[in-house]
């Protein structure tokens, strides 16, 4: 008797070990859960926009714009449920590693897989001396519609104005936007002419996308292709 009663208890201290280590197990999951969520909300609450691939893509663009190691690139970004891709060009090395470190670094981002290629841009320079020479040997008004087509090429950025860089322009716009706030659009630019597609909350938002898009250097036309979803995410 004494010796089933000794198993008994030594029993009891086993089962409530256990028991505490499941319970602790699950208070640990409960709290990974917490924090994951905390975490998202956290993103969300910085940037004022969920983290779908639409706002990925151009908050990385966005980031393109001002950096200098990216001057003269012709870049596409496209994103796919976090993974981001990148193609188009770059004028050197340095230029391809700060694009895809901008793009690792940003919030949402699972991978980043790039196809850039490192293109040195047009030589403009010596195209820039041979206008001035014929301009020297011209009139005044040919020297002038010299310097008009210069900044068509140029803008008053200094940059060359790619596809890549109207729609990194474009899209640093629409992330500091507070109308476009949760939308889901994709820029796709052909040529200086730029495409909308995807959804916004309203019409005024589908108008102010258009109308951003219109004002912004280099663009040629706009085909503006929004839905407007008061649900979209």
């Amino acid at each position: 008797m004494k010796s089933t009663v000794g198993i008994r208890m030594l029993a009891l201290p086993m089962v409530l070990a256990a028991t505490v280590s499941f319970a602790s197990a699950q208070e640990g999951a409960k709290a990974q859960a917490k924090e994951t969520a905390q975490d998202t909300k956290k993103a969300t609450a910085t940037t004022g926009n969920a983290i779908n691939d639409s706002w990925i893509t151009l908050k990385i663009h966005s980031q393109f714009v001002p950096d200098d190691a990216l001057s003269n690139s012709d870049i596409d970004v496209d994103t796919q449920k976090g993974v981001v891709m990148l193609n188009g060009t770059v004028a050197t090395e340095a230029g391809r590693a700060r694009a895809i470190a901008i793009a690792k670094g940003t919030d949402g981002v699972k991978n980043v897989m790039d196809h850039l290629r490192i293109a040195a841009p047009a030589d403009t320079t010596a195209a820039t001396r041979e206008a001035g020479r014929d301009a020297a040997d011209k009139t005044k008004d040919a020297a002038r519609t010299t310097a008009d087509k210069t900044r068509d090429v140029t803008g008053t950025t200094g940059k060359t104005m790619t596809d890549g860089w109207i729609k990194s322009k474009i899209a640093a716009q629409f992330v500091t936007e507070d109308s476009l706030d949760n939308s889901d659009i994709d820029i796709d630019v052909s040529k200086g002419a730029v495409a909308l597609k995807g959804a916004v909350r309203t019409a005024a938002a589908k108008d102010r996308a258009a109308a951003i898009v219109k004002a912004t250097e280099g663009v040629k036309g706009v085909t503006n292709n929004l839905k407007v979803d008061p649900t979209v995410k």
